[in-house]
């Protein structure tokens, strides 16, 4: 069955505006906006054909910044490992280097410290990870030894729960939390047989029983690498890797309706699991190209990496794709939004701390402008947002509504905590 859908109604949204084209971004006049939903088996696939729902591009405008470079020890930051809100926009930020997480209000007022370095109660030694739970318990993650500290923020109380026994450690993923007080955690246990790490992705009820472990959601493709091998002074061969730069890769998310988002970037296509089936997200846009400088820039850095470690090394696997992947990252907003980090066109950019007696550093590199597309929970195209200068993906960004919060890192590199919102026709 296939289903035309014209353009969405203004008050199907919170935010009004018409304008340009947000796949173009060139102040053309977009197209109106229509998608087609299709069922196919157990799959409804929602394919947007042109336009959006909010019909022009939107940007993120600041509100709350939380950091600076100097002043008081609670403004300051050394690290930024993870972000978590609640209900009431109370913001927990996880500092890796200095090991404590800092509770702000809304307004971004200092509240209270949670944790230090340490091995007792309450006491981290190495935490990369944050949420909160529907009651307002802060999860605290350590990366290695199977423990997760349990906060009741302003009441001082703490605990911890221990939810694997064996040898192993937690891979750069954000921790996911549901409605139901759920909470889903990746972590990778090594065969002492084989050696290999077998990646899972435990499920922990509200108080921290574990309820099932999931295999990690994956596929059969491995992204292509450049590979060099030389013998070491003891005589055994040792080698090194580089990915093929703008090669495509699988990427996946816990949504909050408790199910996994996927998808491979080397299709502009998502995958939701739902319980009678399977909800496919697509959308019909070109890949953008590499331009041919960017590629040979990317090529002669893994060229001069690769030959410094084995002297004769040549290419030795696939060419750098013409075409960048379709996204390179993937967020599920704690609202049932879906934020899809899409490739842009690269841009050069001087290096002003480029010192030339040293050979790693480079006096230009290139940099892909952020930019999201986003969907409603049913496939539907909002359209797309950009971010300003400064903004990162890094530190587990939380998307809420018509809000962001985000890692921000301005010219001097200090790390602040910025509080978005979106803005539809502000880019």
């Amino acid at each position: 069955m296939t289903t035309r859908i014209p353009a969405l109604a203004a008050a199907a949204i919170s935010l009004f505006a018409c304008g340009t084209d947000p796949g173009s971004f060139d102040g053309g006049t977009q197209a109106p906006h229509e998608q087609v939903v299709e069922t196919i088996g157990d799959t409804t696939v929602v394919r947007t054909l042109s336009g959006s729902v909010w019909g022009t591009q939107a940007a993120l405008v600041p509100e709350v910044a939380i950091g600076n470079l100097d002043g008081p020890e609670e403004y300051t930051f050394g690290s930024i490992a993870s972000l978590a809100v609640d209900d009431d926009r109370k913001v927990y930020v996880l500092d890796f280097q200095a090991q404590h997480v800092r509770v702000y209000d809304a307004a971004g007022t200092h509240v209270e410290t949670l944790g230090r370095p340490g091995e007792g109660p309450g006491e981290f030694q190495r935490a990369n990870g944050l949420a909160v739970l529907p009651d307002g318990r802060l999860l605290v993650r350590e990366l290695r030894g199977g423990v997760m500290h349990v906060f009741v923020p302003g009441t001082g109380e703490s605990g911890r729960w221990a939810y694997e026994s064996s040898n192993y450690y937690v891979p750069r993923k954000p921790l996911y939390t549901d409605q139901g007080g759920r909470t889903f955690l990746t972590h990778s246990v090594r065969s002492p047989d084989s050696g290999r790490q077998a990646r899972s992705v435990i499920i922990l009820d509200p108080d921290g029983t574990h309820l099932d472990t999931l295999p990690m959601p994956s596929t059969g493709y491995l992204r292509p690498e450049q590979i060099a091998r030389r013998t070491s002074d003891s005589g055994v061969m040792i080698g090194t890797s580089k990915p093929v730069p703008f090669t495509p890769d699988f990427f996946w998310a816990v949504h909050s309706s408790s199910r996994f988002l996927t998808g491979f970037s080397g299709e502009y296509r998502l995958d939701l699991a739902r319980d009678d089936g399977v909800l496919r997200i697509e959308r019909d846009v070109p890949p953008v190209r590499v331009a041919e400088a960017e590629r040979s820039h990317f090529r002669e850095r893994i060229e001069r990496v690769l030959r410094d470690f084995e002297s004769g090394w040549s290419w030795n696997g696939p060419p750098i794709p013409e075409h960048k992947p379709f996204f390179t990252g993937l967020h599920a907003g704690r609202d049932g939004r879906i934020w899809l980090m899409v490739s842009t066109e690269g841009r050069r950019v001087q290096n002003d701390d480029h010192d030339p007696d040293d050979p790693g550093s480079e006096p230009v590199t290139w940099e892909d402008p952020p930019r999201f597309d986003v969907f409603e929970a049913d496939g539907t195209y909002l359209g797309a947002v950009s971010p300003p200068d400064g903004f990162t993906d890094s530190g587990d960004p939380v998307f809420d509504g018509d809000h962001v919060w985000a890692v921000a890192v301005d010219e001097l590199g200090v790390e602040r905590v910025v509080r978005y919102r979106i803005v539809v026709g502000g880019g």
